[in-house]
């Protein structure tokens, strides 16, 4: 292990670990939550789901509300520091 793990590798390992993560909650989040998905024997012979009720709640998940009442902007107060006039 001491040829594959030198200090120039721990960047490369942390981003690894991190993309790693979010791709297993996501895909873990479309597996379970996800109304289109179905795992139940009984969702599974149906043709055609009836769930509008699931499917909004799934795409108006909390997350979603919350961005709703910030401002689309990435750094705020960056924008205000270089956006402000100096009198």
């Amino acid at each position: 292990m001491g040829r594959w793990v030198r200090p120039e590798v721990y960047p490369l390992l942390g981003a690894m670990g991190f993309v790693t993560s979010m791709v297993v909650f996501q895909l873990t989040r479309n597996a379970f939550l996800n109304p289109d998905c179905r795992i139940n024997k009984e969702h599974r012979k149906m043709g055609i789901l009836e769930n509008e009720d699931e499917g909004e709640k799934y795409a108006q998940h909390n997350f979603r509300k919350y961005l709703r009442t910030r401002q689309p902007q990435v750094m705020p107060s960056l924008n205000r520091f270089f956006s402000q006039e100096d009198n």
